[in-house]
């Protein structure tokens, strides 16, 4: 009748001799469970697809030799944690100190006694849970404290949003048109999600925009415009420079988010490359939603109508690959719009503007 591993953790033993490997399945197996492997090949393909909480390695193996898989392990994310105790003959003070050097946790010279053996795996399991416990506290704090700045970020934005369109939704569309975007052009779900996080905050600078210029019906004049281009610059002072990888990404969208491809936009001048991609991808989404919102001074625009325009703004305003992307995903954001849309009760308005002032 086979016994139940007492402890619950898993040992990988890596031997070529197959008389080793018996005798230490019979040390350990009534307190662990046991895999086992001749190769370091073998080794590497059990600790990749199963949970492996301590491997047993010896050196000295045809093919691979346990240094090289040692190496290997460390070198996967998926096995650098694991444990790895060399079991071995070569005891020469240069032969522990490679094995160190490759990343095991410990070094026995063969021939093993076997309660050293337990004894030391018992410790490095210890360890391991340990850093184990304390890895997943540490991820959860930092998942609350992301989540809090997530919920300040969104609220935040809101807060600016409402002095120039009392429904807010317009941070809500926005993080969902970055996304989207994002992922069409091709970057990576981490980065697509932190653009879509920080997108509510690239207008947090109109809170220092007066009214009087914000809620304007009519065409701004050139004094005008000279105050409402500071919400760019504001916006990033009121974010600052901050450690933090999201406060970071969202003064550096309020900063740039009206930067052009060909560099005529502000607050300066940027072009090409020199444009931050979140804020490339964010000033197409803005523009979007702007021109096919309702606003004190306009109406909104047909989705067609914009989607146009900005087709035809491709190389000055946009970076082309961006409007690709942009088109690739236009069914997407079509639901968007229609998913999260403004209630338009605003029944006199001017007539309809430039896209550029649409996009105050």
């Amino acid at each position: 009748m086979q016994t139940i591993p007492r402890h619950g953790y898993t040992i990988l033993l890596v031997d070529d001799n197959p008389e080793n490997i018996r005798l230490l399945d019979e040390a350990l197996r009534d307190d662990y469970a046991i895999k086992v492997a001749t190769r370091g090949e073998k080794a590497l393909e059990i600790a990749r697809s199963m949970s492996i909480d301590l491997i047993l390695l010896d050196v000295m193996m045809p093919g691979m030799d346990g240094f090289e898989t040692c190496r290997r392990l460390k070198e996967d994310p998926a096995t650098r944690a694991i444990p790895v105790i060399f079991v071995t003959a070569r005891g020469e003070v240069e032969d522990e100190s490679i094995g160190f050097d490759c990343g095991g946790v410990d070094y026995i010279t063969k021939p093993v006694r076997f309660p050293v053996v337990r004894a030391r795996i018992k410790t490095h399991l210890a360890l391991y849970r340990q850093e184990r416990t304390l890895e997943r506290m540490v991820s959860s704090r930092t998942a609350e404290l992301e989540a809090t700045q997530m919920e300040i970020l969104q609220c935040l934005g809101r807060a600016a949003e409402y002095r120039d369109n009392e429904t807010g939704q317009h941070v809500v569309r926005m993080s969902h048109y970055c996304y989207l975007i994002a992922k069409a052009y091709g970057m990576p779900e981490n980065e697509a999600s932190l653009l879509r996080t920080v997108s509510p905050m690239h207008d947090i600078g109109k809170i220092g925009v007066p009214d009087r210029i914000l809620l304007k019906q009519g065409r701004l004049d050139e004094d005008d415009r000279t105050i409402i281009q500071q919400h760019c610059r504001i916006g990033h002072s009121i974010l600052g420079s901050h450690p933090s990888l999201l406060l970071r990404a969202a003064a550096q969208v309020a900063l740039s988010h009206h930067e052009r491809w060909d560099g005529s936009g502000y607050p300066d001048g940027l072009k090409g490359a020199e444009i931050p991609l979140f804020s490339r991808i964010l000033a197409i989404a803005d523009v979007f939603d702007a021109l096919t919102s309702s606003r004190p001074y306009k109406h909104a625009w047909s989705p067609q109508e914009a989607v146009a325009e900005i087709c035809s703004c491709s190389g000055s305003h946009f970076e082309p690959a961006v409007v690709d992307a942009f088109i690739r995903c236009l069914p997407a954001l079509k639901e968007i719009h229609l998913l999260y849309g403004d209630v338009d009760d605003v029944t006199t308005l001017p007539d309809r503007p430039e896209p550029a002032e649409a996009n105050r």
